[in-house]
This record gives structure tokens, sequence and C-alpha cells, in this order.
């Protein structure tokens, strides 16, 4: 059986209801965790493929990007988000979801070199902290999506990467810590095409925080499914800019 890490975000339901859609279920186990757990399962071999922050690819001794499916965004992706009771030049401080290395390195990365703004990060634990409109902080993945409205000024950090490099942006893949066969990753592709072909069927599954019709526009607006040509080379950038010291040497099938 081959041990699967998926996410249980709005944004990664198709793929959760393609999979379970499939036959391949009588060759998988899955598991449901945070994006950080799933990147810390592939990395330590308690999972043989994940849908991880793409910023841990480039660390794994051995990463396959399996799928021609990701999260990505070539526009607004509404759900990894800089919100703020302050405009970005007034930031001093940044808490930082520790869900996703990927948005953190890509918040440092825009205050860096594109906003040209030095605040502080400090850690955030969402479910102990809550949230004070009046502060600044990071946010991804439902928790965006539910408290931006509380706060004056919202930067959605796909759109400033954009702006700033003109290409679209990849926060997860699906990525395998070692080579699988061929069939399997054919059979995988297939049910997380079918999962994104039948949207309206995943959301009545699996969406129970939101309205549906919100939903789906969310998933056929602001995701971007296809990892094409101009999302690796957006994704290739990232890893110049904001972990070249990694080297990185992954595996495209």
């Amino acid at each position: 059986m081959v041990r699967i890490s998926a996410i249980k975000y709005l944004n990664t339901i198709p793929f959760i209801y393609g999979l379970e859609s499939s036959p391949i279920m009588d060759e998988i186990v899955m598991d449901f965790c945070s994006p950080a757990e799933s990147a810390e399962n592939l990395i330590h071999d308690r999972s043989d493929v994940g849908i991880v922050p793409v910023a841990i690819i480039p660390s794994l001794p051995d990463p396959h990007v399996i799928s021609d499916y990701c999260i990505g965004a070539t526009d607004n992706v509404a759900s990894v988000l800089l919100c703020s009771g302050l405009p970005l030049n007034e930031i001093s401080h940044i808490k930082m979801d520790g869900d996703s290395r990927t948005s953190q390195l890509l918040t440092k990365v825009l205050c860096r070199d594109y906003w040209k703004i030095f605040p502080e990060f400090v850690p955030f634990n969402y479910e102990l902290e809550g949230i004070d409109p009046a502060g600044s902080y990071l946010l991804i993945g439902d928790k965006a999506l539910i408290e931006a409205e509380r706060f004056k000024y919202t930067y959605d950090l796909a759109r400033e990467w954009i702006d700033f490099t003109g290409k679209p942006f990849v926060f997860a893949c699906w990525t395998a810590n070692k080579p699988l066969g061929v069939e399997f990753v054919k059979k995988f592709n297939e049910a997380l095409r079918y999962g994104i072909e039948n949207i309206r069927g995943a959301i009545k599954k699996h969406c129970y925080q939101f309205p549906e019709e919100y939903a789906e526009t969310y998933l056929k607006s602001n995701i971007s499914f296809v990892l094409d040509s101009d999302k690796r080379a957006g994704l290739t950038e990232f890893w110049r800019v904001a972990l070249e010291k990694l080297n990185p040497r992954v595996h495209w099938l």
C-alpha cells in the first residue's frame, strides 16, 4: 500500500474526492494532516506521497513531483494573505501562520525584494492565540478565507508575486520521496483529474464550512490546479530567489 498524506482544506477537496472515487483507493492508505505535517511525514518517510508546500521539496533527498496537478494561482488566490490593521510601510511585526513554510518564505521574499520592508517575523498559533484585527498576520487556507474581512488591509500573496515576477505561483505539489511505478502514477493522476472535473460533487461531499456557491467560485476562479509549463517556471523562480542555497534537484514526471 502506498502511504498518502493529504490535506483537508477547501482548496484540496477536489483531490480528496477524486482519490476516494477511484479504484486507486485499493492501493493507498490516506492520512489527513496540515501542510506542515504532510511535509514532515514525507521528510521522515512516514508517507510515500504527500501534497506538500513547495518550499520543502528541494530539501528531500530524492524528490519526485508525480502529478500534473497542484495548488497554484494565476491571479488572486484568496487563501494566502497578509492581513493587517496597518498599511505595508507601517508594519513592524508579522505573525506567521506555521502551517506552510512556502507561504512563510513567500512573505519574506515579498517583504525583502518587492515591498522593501523589514518587519520582525513572529511565530503564531491561530488556534491558541486567536486574531487581533489591529495586528499583522500571514494567514493561509481556510483561516484566510474566514478572517480576511476583519482586517482593514489585505494583501493577496499570489497576486503580489505575479505583479513582482510576471509568473504564476505554485503553493503545493503532489510529491513522492522515492520513485513510484508508472502505472500507479498514471492512475493517481487520473483520480486527481476526475476530482477537478467534478468540483460540485467534491463540494457536496466535503464542504461543510462554506456556502456551496462561495466554495465553487473559489475553487474555479482562485485556484489553478494544472501544473503547466508556466507554473513550473514560476516555481523554479521561487526556488531561485527563496531557496538558492538548497540547489534544487527535483525529478519532474
